[in-house]
This record gives C-alpha cells, sequence and structure tokens, in this order.
C-alpha cells in the first residue's frame, strides 16, 4: 500500500521536554486513534523549534534551518491505497483546527529501516 508523510506544522510544539499530559492530550488522543485504525506506520513528535541545530556548510547554528512563523512540530506516515484518503486521514489531524497550523500531505518515494538491533 502506498505510504504517504504528514508533516504537522504549528506556531510551536507542544512536545516540551516537561509538557503536561493535558498539553499532549489531543494529539494523543489522535495519534491513538490512528494506531487502532492501523493507518500509521510510524509517528514522531518533534520538541520545541528552540532546540534545534542547523547544520550547514559553513557550520552549525542555533534554531530551526529556516526562520518561518510555523515550523515542522512533527510528523507520521500513513499507509492510505491513495493521495485522497491519506487527505481524509490528514484532515483529522488537531493542527488544521488551529489559526495558523495545518499539515502537509507527501507521497513516500523510498526508504524505511535500514538498520536493526538498536537500542
Amino acid at each position: 500500500m502506498p505510504q504517504y508523510a504528514v508533516l504537522i506544522y504549528a506556531d510551536e510544539s507542544l512536545h516540551a521536554q516537561h509538557a503536561s499530559e493535558a498539553e499532549l492530550d489531543e494529539n494523543d488522543r489522535h495519534a491513538r486513534a490512528l494506531e487502532a485504525s492501523g493507518s500509521m506506520s510510524l509517528a514522531y513528535a518533534l520538541t520545541p523549534r528552540a532546540d534545534a541545530v542547523s547544520v550547514r556548510r559553513d557550520g552549525e547554528r542555533p534554531g530551526p534551518f529556516v526562520a518561518a512563523d510555523q515550523f515542522v512540530a512533527g510528523f507520521y506516515v500513513l499507509d492510505a491505497p491513495d493521495v485522497d484518503a491519506a487527505i481524509a486521514i490528514a484532515r483529522e489531524n488537531p493542527a488544521v483546527r488551529t489559526a495558523t497550523g495545518g499539515v502537509e500531505v507527501r507521497p513516500v518515494h523510498s526508504g524505511g529501516i535500514t538498520a536493526t538491533g538498536r537500542d
């Protein structure tokens, strides 16, 4: 089945090191629903942009690679029969209901787990 990456854009990630369960509840419910449906292959929430380090040819810089009002706060991979089905699933992401956030759906071209035995 084709896979689609869903990139979650937000003003800031809710997944700070000490985020409360209440702050994460809506996103966690969404993730559990996707997991229960069998459509989600993997998911990762990213920490706030202040934790990012950008690596470029001339060195490293603190902060995200691209300065923008919204940034990638997390992503997940869906198994869906086609892009329309992936979009319908992604539309349920809590970021879509915010004033400035949203998601981007992109077909996965290739890749996957390449190492085994990681701890």
